[in-house]
């Protein structure tokens, strides 16, 4: 009891000039996780945008040769019918050689023009078909050069994300490792304002330095008593006009140093 009291009473006794340095040793990390990720930019969305596409293209194609291959089959079809037809009008004129009355003759007749119209009919489908069958040759050739195309972009583009992922994985794990440690020893109502500030703002920056009398990132300038305020570090100074967190240049020259010192 006696040790959970004083974990507990070390806690609180935590100096102001401490949270700003842990507050501001987290904004050097996560800025540097920042950095590495826009070095990446939107190469991954874009690797993820080709091979969603060169899915589709495939499946395009998948479904033209099948298309194709289905136009065949009827074109072959029809001209089975064609040659069937023929031999039975063949079979009908030999017949009429034959017959024992005009009746016979004359249905004879109506059955060999019922064949021709099915043989007209047939090839006026076959013509369809083939007509069919060059635009889809078309579609097909057109796909399978974009699929090329975009094979050739993604292969590019992989290639560029593998080669910065290479360069930046492992520096990457390791910050990310340090900014979980470093969060750890932020009391969670200053670690959720900061992480609020950081959501809400574009570059990313919660805390910030005064540069030239103004805030970093604002550049709206600090009254000369806030100055000596967040000088002496007594206490937590948001900025009225961006909401950021303040600390003073000499406290951040000396975190920034102590950070590349550990990153190296």
């Amino acid at each position: 009891m006696a040790k959970t009291a004083t974990k507990k009473a070390s806690k609180k006794t935590i100096s102001t000039e401490d949270k700003l340095r842990a507050l501001y040793d987290l904004q050097i990390i996560d800025s540097r996780i920042d950095k590495i990720r826009a070095m990446r930019g939107e190469l991954p969305l874009e690797v993820e945008d080709l091979e969603k596409e060169l899915e589709a293209l495939k499946e395009k194609i998948g479904n033209l040769e099948a298309e194709l291959e289905d136009l065949d089959t009827q074109i072959n079809h029809k001209n089975i019918a064609i040659k069937d037809a023929k031999a039975l009008i063949k079979k009908y004129e030999e017949q009429q050689n034959n017959v024992r009355n005009n009746r016979e003759f004359d249905a004879l007749t109506k059955e060999v023009e019922f064949q021709n119209l099915e043989i007209q009919l047939a090839e006026k489908r076959i013509g369809e078909f083939k007509v069919k069958i060059e635009h889809k040759k078309e579609l097909l050739e057109n796909a399978n050069a974009k699929l090329e195309e975009r094979t050739n972009d993604l292969e590019v583009k992989k290639n560029d994300l593998e080669g910065i992922l290479k360069d930046t994985d492992k520096e990457e794990k390791f910050l990310l490792k340090k900014s979980d440690e470093f969060s750890k020893n932020i009391e969670y109502r200053l670690l959720t304002q900061y992480r609020r500030i950081r959501d809400n703002s574009a570059n990313g920056l919660a805390v910030v330095t005064i540069e030239r009398g103004a805030s970093g990132g604002s550049f709206f300038v600090i009254p000369p008593q806030r100055q000596i305020d967040i000088a002496q570090r007594k206490k937590i100074i948001f900025s009225e006009h961006c909401g950021r967190i303040l600390v003073d240049p000499e406290l951040a020259q000396e975190e920034e140093d102590k950070i590349e010192s550990l990153l190296k």
